[in-house]
Protein backbone atom coordinates (compact mmCIF):
# COMPACT_ATOMS: atom_id res chain seq x y z
CA UNK A 1 0.00 0.00 0.00
CA UNK A 2 3.23 2.42 0.63
CA UNK A 3 4.80 1.44 -1.96
CA UNK A 4 1.55 2.37 -4.70
CA UNK A 5 0.90 5.98 -2.94
CA UNK A 6 4.15 6.45 -3.34
CA UNK A 7 3.92 5.85 -7.15
CA UNK A 8 0.59 7.90 -7.16
CA UNK A 9 1.26 11.11 -4.87
CA UNK A 10 4.06 12.39 -7.07
CA UNK A 11 2.23 12.17 -10.50
CA UNK A 12 -0.62 13.99 -8.94
CA UNK A 13 1.21 16.45 -7.19
CA UNK A 14 3.34 17.41 -10.27
CA UNK A 15 0.10 17.48 -11.83
CA UNK A 16 -1.04 20.26 -9.74
CA UNK A 17 2.35 21.87 -9.29
CA UNK A 18 2.41 22.41 -13.22
CA UNK A 19 -0.71 24.17 -12.98
CA UNK A 20 0.14 26.44 -10.18
CA UNK A 21 3.18 27.67 -11.30
CA UNK A 22 1.83 28.90 -14.89
CA UNK A 23 2.67 32.53 -14.25
CA UNK A 24 -1.02 34.13 -15.39
CA UNK A 25 0.28 37.60 -14.94
CA UNK A 26 3.33 37.13 -17.78
CA UNK A 27 1.25 35.35 -19.90
CA UNK A 28 -1.34 37.92 -19.73
CA UNK A 29 1.15 40.89 -20.53
CA UNK A 30 2.67 38.56 -22.89
CA UNK A 31 -0.65 38.29 -24.89
CA UNK A 32 -1.56 42.51 -24.56
CA UNK A 33 2.41 42.62 -26.20
CA UNK A 34 1.25 39.94 -29.21
CA UNK A 35 -1.79 41.95 -29.34
CA UNK A 36 -0.61 45.39 -29.99
CA UNK A 37 1.95 44.04 -32.30
CA UNK A 38 -1.02 42.64 -34.21
CA UNK A 39 -3.00 45.53 -33.98
CA UNK A 40 -0.21 47.96 -35.13
CA UNK A 41 0.98 45.83 -37.63
CA UNK A 42 -2.92 45.63 -39.09
CA UNK A 43 -3.29 49.46 -38.83
CA UNK A 44 0.22 50.14 -40.21
CA UNK A 45 0.35 47.80 -43.24
CA UNK A 46 -3.12 48.10 -44.61
CA UNK A 47 -4.69 44.62 -42.82
CA UNK A 48 -1.57 42.92 -43.38
CA UNK A 49 -1.45 43.59 -47.30
CA UNK A 50 1.33 45.25 -47.27
CA UNK A 51 4.10 45.02 -44.98
CA UNK A 52 6.92 47.55 -45.95
CA UNK A 53 6.80 50.19 -43.59
CA UNK A 54 4.49 48.72 -41.37
CA UNK A 55 5.32 48.93 -37.59
CA UNK A 56 6.34 44.49 -37.94
CA UNK A 57 9.60 45.29 -39.89
CA UNK A 58 13.46 44.26 -38.42
CA UNK A 59 13.97 48.16 -38.95
CA UNK A 60 11.15 49.07 -36.46
CA UNK A 61 11.47 46.55 -34.30
CA UNK A 62 15.25 47.18 -33.91
CA UNK A 63 14.38 51.21 -33.23
CA UNK A 64 11.58 50.25 -30.89
CA UNK A 65 14.37 47.54 -28.62
CA UNK A 66 16.44 50.91 -28.93
CA UNK A 67 14.03 52.84 -27.52
CA UNK A 68 12.79 50.63 -24.91
CA UNK A 69 16.35 50.14 -23.30
CA UNK A 70 16.74 53.32 -21.35
CA UNK A 71 13.58 52.76 -19.73
CA UNK A 72 14.02 49.20 -19.18
CA UNK A 73 17.32 49.98 -17.29
CA UNK A 74 15.80 52.33 -15.19
CA UNK A 75 12.82 50.02 -14.58
CA UNK A 76 15.45 47.02 -13.38
CA UNK A 77 16.38 49.36 -10.73
CA UNK A 78 13.13 50.36 -9.67
CA UNK A 79 11.81 47.36 -9.62
CA UNK A 80 14.40 46.79 -6.46
CA UNK A 81 13.18 49.74 -4.89
CA UNK A 82 9.61 49.40 -5.14
CA UNK A 83 10.21 45.89 -3.98
CA UNK A 84 11.74 47.04 -0.44
CA UNK A 85 8.15 48.78 -0.08
CA UNK A 86 9.43 52.76 -1.37
CA UNK A 87 9.23 54.36 -4.43
CA UNK A 88 12.33 56.43 -6.50
CA UNK A 89 10.69 59.77 -8.32
CA UNK A 90 13.86 61.23 -9.18
CA UNK A 91 15.23 58.19 -11.21
CA UNK A 92 14.57 59.64 -14.37
CA UNK A 93 16.27 63.58 -13.39
CA UNK A 94 19.36 61.94 -12.21
CA UNK A 95 19.94 60.13 -15.48
CA UNK A 96 19.49 63.58 -17.16
CA UNK A 97 21.82 64.83 -14.76
CA UNK A 98 24.21 62.14 -14.99
CA UNK A 99 23.99 62.43 -18.99
CA UNK A 100 24.13 66.62 -19.00
CA UNK A 101 27.48 66.24 -16.59
CA UNK A 102 28.99 63.87 -18.89
CA UNK A 103 28.64 65.63 -21.69
CA UNK A 104 30.24 68.68 -19.77
CA UNK A 105 33.39 66.26 -19.09
CA UNK A 106 33.90 65.47 -22.21
CA UNK A 107 33.24 68.54 -24.52
CA UNK A 108 34.02 71.16 -21.70
CA UNK A 109 36.87 69.33 -20.01
CA UNK A 110 37.75 67.23 -22.59
CA UNK A 111 38.09 63.97 -20.59
CA UNK A 112 38.08 60.30 -22.30
CA UNK A 113 35.81 58.16 -22.51
CA UNK A 114 36.60 55.90 -19.90
CA UNK A 115 37.00 58.38 -16.97
CA UNK A 116 33.62 59.78 -17.60
CA UNK A 117 31.83 56.67 -17.77
CA UNK A 118 34.31 56.34 -14.33
CA UNK A 119 32.90 59.45 -12.94
CA UNK A 120 29.37 59.37 -14.00
CA UNK A 121 29.15 55.69 -12.15
CA UNK A 122 30.50 56.36 -9.13
CA UNK A 123 28.07 59.84 -9.30
CA UNK A 124 25.26 57.43 -9.62
CA UNK A 125 26.08 55.43 -6.73
CA UNK A 126 27.37 57.93 -4.05
CA UNK A 127 23.44 60.03 -5.15
CA UNK A 128 21.48 56.64 -5.06
CA UNK A 129 23.45 55.78 -1.53
CA UNK A 130 22.94 59.89 -0.10
CA UNK A 131 19.23 59.12 -1.15
CA UNK A 132 18.46 55.90 0.70
CA UNK A 133 20.85 57.29 3.94
CA UNK A 134 18.50 59.71 4.28
CA UNK A 135 15.19 57.32 3.73
CA UNK A 136 16.82 54.18 5.80
CA UNK A 137 18.72 56.39 9.07
CA UNK A 138 16.76 59.20 8.99
CA UNK A 139 13.58 57.92 8.53
CA UNK A 140 12.03 60.45 5.47
CA UNK A 141 9.45 59.23 3.50
CA UNK A 142 10.46 57.95 0.05
CA UNK A 143 8.42 59.62 -1.44
CA UNK A 144 9.20 63.31 -0.17
CA UNK A 145 12.95 62.38 -0.33
CA UNK A 146 13.05 61.24 -4.28
CA UNK A 147 10.39 64.49 -4.50
CA UNK A 148 13.36 66.50 -3.52
CA UNK A 149 15.32 64.92 -4.77
CA UNK A 150 13.87 65.16 -8.39
CA UNK A 151 13.56 69.03 -7.88
CA UNK A 152 17.36 69.57 -7.07
CA UNK A 153 18.74 67.68 -9.51
CA UNK A 154 16.34 69.49 -12.13
CA UNK A 155 18.29 72.18 -10.96
CA UNK A 156 20.82 70.87 -11.26
CA UNK A 157 20.16 70.26 -14.95
CA UNK A 158 20.12 73.81 -15.66
CA UNK A 159 23.26 74.67 -13.30
CA UNK A 160 25.37 72.35 -15.64
CA UNK A 161 23.85 73.10 -19.00
CA UNK A 162 22.19 76.66 -18.22
CA UNK A 163 19.51 75.54 -20.55
CA UNK A 164 21.70 75.32 -23.93
CA UNK A 165 22.89 71.61 -25.54
CA UNK A 166 26.49 70.59 -24.65
CA UNK A 167 27.65 68.42 -28.33
CA UNK A 168 29.56 66.65 -29.80
CA UNK A 169 30.85 63.56 -27.88
CA UNK A 170 33.57 61.17 -29.34
CA UNK A 171 32.83 58.48 -31.19
CA UNK A 172 33.58 56.07 -28.31
CA UNK A 173 31.02 58.00 -26.07
CA UNK A 174 28.01 57.47 -29.06
CA UNK A 175 28.96 53.70 -29.45
CA UNK A 176 26.71 52.47 -26.25
CA UNK A 177 24.04 54.61 -27.63
CA UNK A 178 24.52 54.11 -31.37
CA UNK A 179 26.45 51.42 -32.23
CA UNK A 180 25.15 47.67 -33.51
CA UNK A 181 27.36 44.38 -33.11
CA UNK A 182 27.96 42.41 -35.90
CA UNK A 183 25.87 39.66 -37.28
CA UNK A 184 28.15 37.06 -36.29
CA UNK A 185 28.27 38.75 -32.71
CA UNK A 186 24.51 38.49 -32.18
CA UNK A 187 24.64 34.68 -32.89
CA UNK A 188 27.20 34.00 -30.89
CA UNK A 189 25.59 36.01 -28.49
CA UNK A 190 22.60 34.04 -28.49
CA UNK A 191 24.02 30.73 -28.59
CA UNK A 192 25.47 31.78 -25.10
CA UNK A 193 22.54 32.49 -23.96
CA UNK A 194 20.38 29.90 -25.35
CA UNK A 195 23.50 27.59 -23.62
CA UNK A 196 23.15 29.49 -20.22
CA UNK A 197 19.43 29.01 -19.82
CA UNK A 198 19.86 25.31 -20.62
CA UNK A 199 22.62 24.85 -18.04
CA UNK A 200 20.71 27.30 -15.61
CA UNK A 201 17.62 25.01 -15.65
CA UNK A 202 19.90 21.57 -15.63
CA UNK A 203 21.29 22.40 -12.44
CA UNK A 204 18.37 23.69 -11.00
CA UNK A 205 17.03 20.41 -11.48
CA UNK A 206 19.58 18.80 -10.33
CA UNK A 207 19.53 20.71 -6.76
CA UNK A 208 15.61 19.95 -6.29
CA UNK A 209 16.63 16.32 -7.31
CA UNK A 210 19.75 16.61 -4.75
CA UNK A 211 17.13 18.16 -1.69
CA UNK A 212 14.11 15.87 -2.63
CA UNK A 213 12.08 19.08 -3.92
CA UNK A 214 11.74 17.97 -7.78
CA UNK A 215 7.97 18.94 -8.71
CA UNK A 216 7.94 18.91 -12.83
CA UNK A 217 8.69 16.71 -15.01
CA UNK A 218 12.05 16.99 -17.51
CA UNK A 219 9.63 17.40 -20.32
CA UNK A 220 7.87 20.30 -18.66
CA UNK A 221 11.72 21.77 -18.51
CA UNK A 222 12.88 20.96 -21.87
CA UNK A 223 9.49 22.76 -23.12
CA UNK A 224 9.99 25.71 -21.44
CA UNK A 225 13.88 26.23 -22.21
CA UNK A 226 12.74 25.49 -25.85
CA UNK A 227 10.35 28.24 -25.67
CA UNK A 228 12.94 30.55 -24.53
CA UNK A 229 15.25 29.51 -27.03
CA UNK A 230 12.50 29.84 -30.01
CA UNK A 231 12.56 33.97 -28.65
CA UNK A 232 16.24 34.22 -28.32
CA UNK A 233 16.47 32.99 -31.72
CA UNK A 234 13.79 34.74 -33.70
CA UNK A 235 14.84 38.36 -31.88
CA UNK A 236 18.64 37.59 -33.13
CA UNK A 237 17.22 37.27 -36.80
CA UNK A 238 15.16 40.07 -36.50
CA UNK A 239 17.69 42.31 -35.25
CA UNK A 240 20.31 40.47 -37.90
CA UNK A 241 17.87 41.25 -40.77
CA UNK A 242 18.83 44.99 -40.34
CA UNK A 243 21.85 46.27 -38.77
CA UNK A 244 22.54 43.45 -35.62
CA UNK A 245 22.14 43.73 -32.44
CA UNK A 246 21.98 47.39 -30.76
CA UNK A 247 24.68 48.38 -28.24
CA UNK A 248 22.05 49.87 -25.87
CA UNK A 249 19.65 46.50 -26.18
CA UNK A 250 22.91 44.08 -25.58
CA UNK A 251 23.66 46.31 -22.01
CA UNK A 252 19.97 46.37 -21.02
CA UNK A 253 19.99 42.28 -21.17
CA UNK A 254 23.25 41.86 -19.69
CA UNK A 255 22.19 43.97 -16.56
CA UNK A 256 18.90 42.25 -16.52
CA UNK A 257 20.65 39.15 -16.29
CA UNK A 258 22.64 40.55 -13.76
CA UNK A 259 20.45 41.91 -11.37
CA UNK A 260 18.03 38.80 -11.48
CA UNK A 261 21.18 36.46 -10.47
CA UNK A 262 21.08 39.38 -7.61
CA UNK A 263 17.38 39.45 -6.46
CA UNK A 264 16.90 35.70 -7.26
CA UNK A 265 20.14 33.89 -6.26
CA UNK A 266 21.49 35.61 -3.70
CA UNK A 267 21.22 36.24 0.48
CA UNK A 268 20.75 40.14 -0.44
CA UNK A 269 18.02 39.41 -2.91
CA UNK A 270 16.01 37.49 -0.39
CA UNK A 271 16.94 40.12 2.24
CA UNK A 272 15.31 42.83 -0.39
CA UNK A 273 12.06 40.55 -0.60
CA UNK A 274 11.80 40.04 2.99
CA UNK A 275 11.40 44.12 3.41
CA UNK A 276 9.02 44.28 1.48
CA UNK A 277 6.83 41.79 2.66
CA UNK A 278 7.27 42.94 6.43
CA UNK A 279 9.42 45.28 7.44
CA UNK A 280 9.18 44.38 11.10
CA UNK A 281 9.46 40.85 10.78
CA UNK A 282 12.84 41.22 8.54
CA UNK A 283 14.42 43.38 11.38
CA UNK A 284 13.11 40.86 13.74
CA UNK A 285 15.14 38.35 12.03
CA UNK A 286 18.78 40.19 11.95
CA UNK A 287 18.37 41.56 8.38
CA UNK A 288 20.05 45.01 8.55
CA UNK A 289 17.38 47.07 7.72
CA UNK A 290 18.74 50.37 6.91
CA UNK A 291 21.80 49.27 5.53
CA UNK A 292 20.08 46.78 3.09
CA UNK A 293 17.74 49.85 2.11
CA UNK A 294 20.55 52.17 1.17
CA UNK A 295 22.56 49.58 -1.13
CA UNK A 296 19.80 48.84 -2.92
CA UNK A 297 19.20 52.60 -3.54
CA UNK A 298 22.88 53.10 -4.39
CA UNK A 299 22.16 49.86 -7.02
CA UNK A 300 19.35 52.30 -8.28
CA UNK A 301 21.39 55.29 -8.68
CA UNK A 302 24.18 53.22 -10.35
CA UNK A 303 22.04 52.05 -12.75
CA UNK A 304 20.34 55.49 -13.21
CA UNK A 305 23.93 57.09 -14.27
CA UNK A 306 23.72 54.18 -16.80
CA UNK A 307 20.65 55.42 -18.54
CA UNK A 308 21.55 58.62 -18.24
CA UNK A 309 25.08 57.89 -20.12
CA UNK A 310 23.57 55.68 -22.81
CA UNK A 311 20.59 58.97 -23.20
CA UNK A 312 23.25 61.31 -23.86
CA UNK A 313 25.55 59.13 -26.52
CA UNK A 314 22.23 58.26 -28.21
CA UNK A 315 21.20 61.96 -28.54
CA UNK A 316 25.26 62.81 -29.12
CA UNK A 317 24.00 65.22 -26.87
CA UNK A 318 23.46 66.38 -23.39
CA UNK A 319 19.71 65.25 -22.39
CA UNK A 320 18.88 68.81 -20.72
CA UNK A 321 15.44 68.33 -21.42
CA UNK A 322 15.33 65.24 -19.30
CA UNK A 323 13.48 66.63 -16.31
CA UNK A 324 10.34 66.83 -19.03
CA UNK A 325 10.75 63.61 -20.13
CA UNK A 326 9.18 61.64 -16.94
CA UNK A 327 11.55 58.86 -17.51
CA UNK A 328 11.49 57.72 -13.37
CA UNK A 329 7.22 57.59 -14.37
CA UNK A 330 8.23 55.30 -16.87
CA UNK A 331 10.28 53.25 -14.88
CA UNK A 332 7.70 52.49 -12.27
CA UNK A 333 5.09 52.18 -15.09
CA UNK A 334 7.40 49.42 -16.60
CA UNK A 335 7.85 47.86 -13.36
CA UNK A 336 4.30 47.42 -12.26
CA UNK A 337 2.97 46.21 -15.46
CA UNK A 338 5.21 43.73 -15.13
CA UNK A 339 4.44 42.33 -12.25
CA UNK A 340 5.94 44.50 -9.45
CA UNK A 341 3.21 45.08 -6.55
CA UNK A 342 3.03 48.40 -5.10
CA UNK A 343 3.15 47.07 -1.55
CA UNK A 344 6.18 45.66 -1.86
CA UNK A 345 7.77 42.27 -1.41
CA UNK A 346 6.77 41.28 -5.48
CA UNK A 347 8.37 41.27 -8.33
CA UNK A 348 10.59 40.03 -11.07
CA UNK A 349 13.17 42.27 -12.57
CA UNK A 350 12.88 40.23 -16.33
CA UNK A 351 9.55 42.00 -15.95
CA UNK A 352 10.03 45.49 -15.93
CA UNK A 353 11.76 44.84 -19.39
CA UNK A 354 8.76 43.27 -20.21
CA UNK A 355 6.80 46.51 -19.36
CA UNK A 356 9.40 49.41 -21.09
CA UNK A 357 8.58 47.05 -24.45
CA UNK A 358 4.72 47.03 -24.04
CA UNK A 359 5.55 51.01 -23.37
CA UNK A 360 7.97 51.44 -25.74
CA UNK A 361 5.23 49.02 -28.24
CA UNK A 362 2.55 52.05 -27.59
CA UNK A 363 4.92 55.10 -28.04
CA UNK A 364 5.95 53.61 -31.40
CA UNK A 365 3.24 52.25 -32.96
CA UNK A 366 1.03 55.51 -32.19
CA UNK A 367 3.80 57.10 -34.03
CA UNK A 368 3.56 55.44 -36.54
CA UNK A 369 0.19 55.64 -37.21
CA UNK A 370 0.31 59.14 -36.60
CA UNK A 371 -2.24 59.75 -33.68
CA UNK A 372 -1.79 62.69 -31.32
CA UNK A 373 0.42 62.01 -28.12
CA UNK A 374 -2.69 62.17 -25.81
CA UNK A 375 -3.63 58.61 -26.93
CA UNK A 376 -0.36 57.37 -26.00
CA UNK A 377 -0.84 58.63 -22.04
CA UNK A 378 -4.30 57.49 -21.91
CA UNK A 379 -3.53 53.71 -23.69
CA UNK A 380 -0.40 53.75 -21.05
CA UNK A 381 -2.82 54.92 -18.63
CA UNK A 382 -5.39 52.65 -18.81
CA UNK A 383 -2.77 49.45 -18.77
CA UNK A 384 -1.37 50.65 -15.74
CA UNK A 385 -4.84 50.82 -13.68
CA UNK A 386 -5.09 47.89 -15.31
CA UNK A 387 -2.11 45.84 -14.22
CA UNK A 388 -2.87 47.31 -10.69
CA UNK A 389 -6.25 45.86 -10.47
CA UNK A 390 -5.10 43.01 -11.90
CA UNK A 391 -2.17 42.34 -8.70
CA UNK A 392 -4.85 43.46 -6.48
CA UNK A 393 -7.12 40.95 -7.49
CA UNK A 394 -4.43 38.31 -7.72
CA UNK A 395 -3.39 38.99 -4.00
CA UNK A 396 -7.11 38.47 -2.96
CA UNK A 397 -7.62 35.44 -4.05
CA UNK A 398 -4.29 33.93 -2.57
CA UNK A 399 -5.06 35.49 0.77
CA UNK A 400 -8.26 34.29 0.10
CA UNK A 401 -6.68 30.86 -0.44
Amino acid sequence: MTTDNAEVTPARYTKLTLWQRLDTRTLTMVGILLLLWLGFTAFTSGWFTELDGSFLTPRNLSNLMRAMAVVGILGCGMVLVIVTGGIDLSVGTVAGFIGCMAAALQVWYDLNTPTVFFICLIAGVVIGMLEGAVIAYVGVAAFIVTLGGQLVFRGGILFITRGSTIAPLHNSFKFIGNAYFSHLWGWIFAIAAISFLLFSELRKRAARKRYNTLTESSVFMLARWLCYSLVIFIATLVMNDYRGLPVPVFIMLVLMIIFTVIADKTLFGRKIYALGGNLAAARYSGINVKKNLTIVYALNGLLAAVAGLILSARLNASPTQAANMNLELDAIAAAVIGGTSMTGGVGKVMGAILGALIMATIDNGMSIMNLMPAWQFLVKGLILVAAVWFDMRTSRKKAAA
